[in-house]
């Protein structure tokens, strides 16, 4: 892949900074219960940033039904805006990806202006709300850019920049059913796995226009078949880790381990706990389902990260036996071991908010990881 431009690898490099801020965020949000602190969006109780004077919050105490807490509210919003940033930046890569292309600039940008027109008609600004012509504004603009990225090819990095475009867009949308179905469980996990899905595409992007980026080992072929089944277990396990969090299902087992309740195999009601659509209308903050569910959940996360870290493991000790590529086995075994900690100290301490935040960030450093190596790593030609 070459880099069509002599900055797009740097501003490549940035935009994976910011969604790791953007993901670590969004994970105190989320674990903080400020998920709801914003009943409308993209505002927040009618306001671009949040309500703080006392005549806004009596204002928005009066209009809205959930009482503004100032507190976390400006978690929420501020959240949006560092996110509403990385799709800044995620549409400059486009376009720098795009201009080479015949109509290509052009294409990005009416696509961009269909989804941005459809925020305000959604919103209803200067006329009714109109929620089916906003979501056909949406689909157009996401078509447009679909069928581009079909057309384009990679070797200038122009189909993966309007793939990622995509993504965030619909990462938005995500954002939005958040809100508006009441933190259901199974869009909260999408909306997290959309945003770590955003994180993999801009490293793979990041790496493959670096200069200095690949990494030449003869036991390449070998090492990326292990690593590409190692992503697809950590995939698994972090929208797993997801589903325990939307749930709430993260102390189940109280704060027993490796035991749950004092037993090694409790009461378990997978069939309910992993129902992913529910309806739409419930509130779910705070979790809907009985203990036996809750607790099939933080059990079917335990046993997967068992498999995960031992077979991410094998990898690290690979990669720390071939030449060259002692650095990276050591960084994986690093923060593998750390995730581990992490996760078991979310456990025993009774789920403290910074444990379990950086629970989150671990989960995305690995992820980082894997997915650079898998970028980086190439055989001798």
């Amino acid at each position: 892949m070459i880099a069509p431009s002599r900055h797009f690898h740097r501003l490549a490099w940035a935009a994976v900074l910011l969604a790791l801020v953007v993901i670590v965020f969004g994970g105190f949000v989320r674990l903080s219960n400020a998920g709801l602190s914003c009943p409308d969006w993209p505002t927040c109780y009618g306001k671009a940033t949040w309500p703080t004077q006392d005549h806004e919050i009596a204002a928005a105490n009066a209009g809205y039904e959930r009482i503004v807490e100032v507190s976390k509210a400006w978690r929420e919003q501020f959240h949006r805006h560092i996110a509403a940033l990385l799709g800044v930046l995620v549409l400059a890569l486009a376009l720098l990806a795009a201009r080479k292309r015949k109509g290509g600039v052009g294409s990005v940008l009416a696509a961009s202006a269909l989804v941005g027109l459809s925020i305000p008609v959604y919103m209803g600004v200067g006329m009714a709300p109109n929620h089916e012509l906003s979501v056909a504004l949406w689909l157009a603009g996401e078509l447009i850019l679909l069928v581009q990225a079909l057309r384009w090819s990679n070797v200038d990095a122009a189909r993966l920049s309007t793939l990622l475009l995509m993504v965030i867009v619909f990462q938005a949308v995500l954002g939005m059913w958040t809100v508006i179905w009441l933190v259901k469980p199974v869009i909260v996990m999408a909306h997290l796995m959309g945003g770590l899905l955003t994180l993999s595409l801009l490293t793979w992007l990041a790496w493959k226009t670096t200069p200095w980026g690949p990494l030449v080992s003869a036991e390449a072929p070998r090492l990326r078949r292990l690593l590409w089944i190692g992503l697809v277990l950590l995939v698994v396990q972090i929208a797993l880790g997801g589903w325990t969090s939307a749930n709430y299902a993260a102390l189940a087992c109280g704060t027993d381990y490796p035991t749950c309740l004092g037993q090694w195999w409790p009461e378990q009601d997978y069939r309910e706990g992993f129902i992913l659509w529910r309806g739409i209308g419930v509130d779910y903050e705070g979790g809907v389902l009985d203990g036996p569910a809750r607790v099939a959940i933080q059990m079917a996360h335990r046993l997967m990260a068992i498999l995960v870290a031992g077979h991410l493991l094998v990898v690290a000790f690979k990669l720390l036996r071939s030449t060259g590529l002692r650095y990276s086995g050591g960084l994986l075994l690093v923060l593998l071991c750390a995730q581990v900690a992490l996760g078991i100290s979310n456990i025993v301490l009774g789920l403290p908010l910074w444990v379990a935040v950086a629970h989150n960030a671990g989960a995305a450093m690995l992820l980082f990881t894997v997915v650079g190596l898998l970028a980086r790593l190439r055989a001798p030609e």
